[in-house]
């Protein structure tokens, strides 16, 4: 058996086997892995043959073991630039959600303003 491989290691592995509620893996050192329905992607995953197929090949990240001594694999976190890719996509989303809210916030006082505005007369 080849050593132990170290927690946040990204690995290489091919889907063995499909199931409702995860994938089983070969690692690429030969041992085995596993990947939970929740680790497969950022996205929602109803189904997991939705996101993979028996003989894919996967790049994945060591985030611990099973109780068998099977290795948990992540899917959703492989790529190094995905957090600060995600970052910069919610800084956007913020900026945006934050113009809309002013624009909103303005226009409600707008209409407020002469509804008030109306009732004195």
């Amino acid at each position: 058996m080849s050593e132990s491989i170290a927690q946040g290691t990204v690995i290489n592995a091919k889907v063995k086997d499909i199931k409702k509620f995860g994938a089983f893996l070969e690692i690429e050192n030969g041992e085995e892995g596993f990947v939970h329905i929740s680790k497969l992607s950022k996205k929602y995953v109803k189904n997991v043959s939705d996101f993979l197929e028996v003989g894919q090949e996967v790049k994945g990240k060591v985030i611990g073991k099973t109780k068998d001594g099977k290795y948990e694999i992540s899917l959703k976190d492989t790529d190094e630039d995905t957090g600060r890719e995600n970052s910069e996509n919610f800084e956007k989303k913020l900026s945006r959600f934050l113009k809309d809210s002013d624009r909103k916030i303005s226009e409600f006082r707008k209409h407020m303003d002469k509804k008030r505005g109306n009732k004195r007369r």
